[in-house]
């Protein structure tokens, strides 16, 4: 018998003429949107539907539930990080980060990655396959689950900048970022979304069509097209100039003022005569820079600046007019860095096996 369809993949569109082709309003759908994005496990639950029609949904489809496998908490208490397993044994991982201002969820859109990149624990054994809309959608029902068990706030922001690279799961990301806004929904602000890219150009002028004003973050790490090809195999494709190009299309159609995420690398790419390039090549449209000294990765070589050029470097790009950010370390603690737990957790449980 073939497997049930997952009822969280479906966009409210798809969702209304399933329930109409089962014979009932259209209105139905943000009714069952509205229970699915609470988090309710059964259709039983969703009682301001018919009973028989509830039966019918049973039979018809299964809401998709991920397991927790495990949760570490940073000592500073800012960082929770989860870790999922999804209903086929594969494992993803997500952070809750806690600001002022709310939570915030880093979320994965792929287990693993085939972009490559040096530095990073997620591309390592490369890409696995691509979430489906709804495993992200999950990812942030069950988060908001757990709050709220927790007496704290659901998820007001959400970073797309956990496993994976978004743009190569394009269509299923775009989903997902139409479903979590929905106002039946969970009503994220597309505002409080941000999407991180290594650099897919074609796919960023893509987005900017799209009329999603999302904040777009663009993993640069590098000023020029040579130190990027020693880091990221994506460079070979996209030159750091047709980035550029893309991040300012992305700001005239949006009007959403561009991140360049610069990871800084001892003796690689954190010298003064980068920090000036980089605000050379940066310059001429609203964009700020967020430096994030490196999270090293055990059996990676590349390790973090000294403490003298991370500030040596940022006081370059602020004398050159560059709005500049470090980023706050909240999960070094609990291997915050993208792929790291997933990685640590499948090397000392390689001989275990996971029922759904």
């Amino acid at each position: 018998m073939a497997e049930k369809a997952d009822i969280l993949d479906f966009s409210l569109e798809e969702l209304e003429r399933a329930v109409e082709d089962l014979g009932q309003p259209a209105y139905r759908a943000k009714q069952i949107v509205k229970w699915l994005h609470k988090g309710v496990g059964h259709f039983d639950e969703m009682t301001d539907l018919p009973q028989a029609f509830r039966h019918t949904l049973h039979e018809q489809f299964r809401i998709g539930k991920l397991q927790i496998l495990e949760s570490l908490h940073s000592k500073s208490g800012y960082a929770t990080k989860h870790l999922f397993l999804l209903s086929d044994h594969n494992i993803i991982e997500c952070v809750v980060i806690r600001y002022k201002y709310g939570n915030t969820l880093c979320l994965s859109t792929q287990v693993g990655c085939r972009m490559g990149c040096q530095f990073c624990a997620s591309t390592i054994g490369g890409l696995v396959r691509n979430l489906s809309a709804g495993e992200m959608l999950s990812h942030v029902i069950e988060t908001n689950r757990l709050l709220e068990e927790n007496g704290e706030r659901r998820i007001g922001h959400l970073v797309l900048m956990g496993s994976g690279e978004p743009l190569d799961n394009y269509k299923n990301t775009i989903e997902f970022m139409k479903m979590v806004h929905l106002p039946a929904g969970i009503n994220m602000s597309y505002r409080n979304i941000t999407l991180s890219t290594c650099g897919l150009v074609p796919r960023m002028f893509e987005l900017a069509d799209e009329g999603l004003p999302v904040t777009l973050s663009v993993s640069l790490h590098a000023p020029n097209d040579n130190v990027r090809k020693l880091i990221m195999p994506v460079a070979s494709a996209y030159s750091v100039v047709d980035i550029i190009k893309a991040s300012r299309y992305y700001y005239e159609k949006t009007g959403r003022r561009i991140t360049f995420e610069y990871t800084l690398i001892k003796d690689l790419n954190d010298r003064e005569e980068h920090a000036e390039e980089l605000a050379e090549l940066i310059k001429g449209f609203p964009n700020h820079v967020n430096i994030i000294p490196l999270n090293e990765v055990e059996g990676l070589d590349f390790r973090r600046s000294p403490e003298r050029s991370i500030q040596r470097f940022i006081q370059v790009l602020k004398s050159r007019g560059v709005e500049v950010t470090r980023r706050r370390e909240l999960g070094f603690d609990i291997e915050g860095a993208c792929g790291q737990l997933r990685r640590s957790f499948y090397s000392g449980s390689e001989s275990q096996h996971y029922e759904r």
